[in-house]
C-alpha cells in the first residue's frame, strides 16, 4: 500500500518538472511473474524505472539502505520501502545464494522483480558486465525477462551529484520478451548462465545505445578511484 501512496505522490510532480518519456510498456506481461532487467545509471532510475508501469516493481537491495541510524536512517528506509526495495546482505557466498532465493520467492508470488545485472550504478555511463544471478533466476523461476533499459539518467543525475539537473528528459525503454527457453533445465551450468547474461547485456547495449563494456563494474569503479587516487598523488608532486 505504502508503494502506490508514494508514487501516486511522486507521479504528478515528477511528470511536470522532468517530462519523462516511455516506450515499449506494452511489452511488460499485465500479470504473472516478470523480470525486469535494468542498466543502472543513476539514483534517479528508482524514482523512473517503474513510473508509467501499472504494476508494482519489487527490486533488491543492499541491507545497508535499511539500517542507518538517526534521522537519515530513518528516511532512508522509508524511501527505498516506498519505491518497492527488499533488503538483501550483498556480501557474496551464501548471502548471494539467500539472495537468490528472495528473488525467486518474488516471482514465485507472481510479483515483477526489477533487476540490476551490473551490481552497481556505472560510474561513467557505459554499460558494464552483467552478474550471472539474473540467469538463474530466469531459468529458474522461468518468468519472461524484459530489457529495462534507463536513458539519460545518468546525464541528468550523474553519480556523486545530489540534485538532478533540470532540462533533461528521463526515459525508459522496455524491450521485447527474451526466450530463454532453450535453457530450462540448464540453470548449474556457467557456460549456459554467462551465456544467457550476456545475451540480456547486448539487449540492453542495443535498447540504451550505451558502450559496453566486458568488464565488472564494480573493478572498474575501483580502478578508476585508484587512478584518480595515483593522478591526485602525482600532481602534488
Amino acid at each position: 500500500m505504502f508503494y502506490w501512496v508514494v508514487k501516486a505522490i511522486l507521479s504528478p510532480f515528477l511528470h511536470v518538472i522532468f517530462r519523462p518519456w516511455a516506450e515499449g510498456v506494452e511489452n511488460v506481461p499485465k500479470e504473472g511473474p516478470v523480470i525486469l532487467a535494468g542498466n543502472h545509471l543513476s539514483f534517479a532510475d528508482h524514482f523512473f524505472g517503474a513510473l508509467f508501469l501499472p504494476r508494482k516493481v519489487i527490486s533488491l537491495g543492499k541491507a545497508e539502505y535499511f539500517t542507518g541510524r538517526g534521522l537519515k536512517g530513518m528516511i532512508s528506509r522509508a524511501f527505498f520501502s516506498g519505491v518497492g526495495t527488499v533488503p538483501i546482505d550483498r556480501s557474496g557466498g551464501k548471502a548471494s545464494e539467500a539472495a537468490l532465493r528472495t528473488g525467486l520467492r518474488i516471482l514465485r508470488e507472481g510479483n515483477v522483480l526489477g533487476i540490476y545485472p551490473e551490481g552497481t550504478r556505472s560510474h561513467d555511463g557505459r554499460l558494464y558486465k552483467g552478474k550471472t544471478g539474473v540467469a538463474r533466476l530466469a531459468l529458474e523461476s522461468r518468468a519472461p525477462v524484459i530489457p529495462w533499459a534507463m536513458v539519460n539518467t545518468f546525464e541528468m543525475m550523474p553519480p556523486g551529484r545530489p540534485l538532478p539537473r533540470l532540462g533533461i528528459r528521463p526515459g525508459v525503454r522496455f524491450g521485447e520478451p527474451l526466450d530463454f527457453s532453450r535453457y530450462y533445465g540448464m540453470e548449474e551450468d556457467r557456460l549456459v548462465l554467462r551465456a544467457v547474461t550476456d545475451e540480456i547485456m547486448y539487449a540492453l547495449m542495443e535498447l540504451s545505445g550505451q558502450e559496453y563494456v566486458d568488464k565488472y563494474a564494480a573493478s572498474a569503479k575501483a580502478e578508476a578511484a585508484q587512478a584518480a587516487k595515483e593522478a591526485k598523488k602525482a600532481g602534488r608532486r
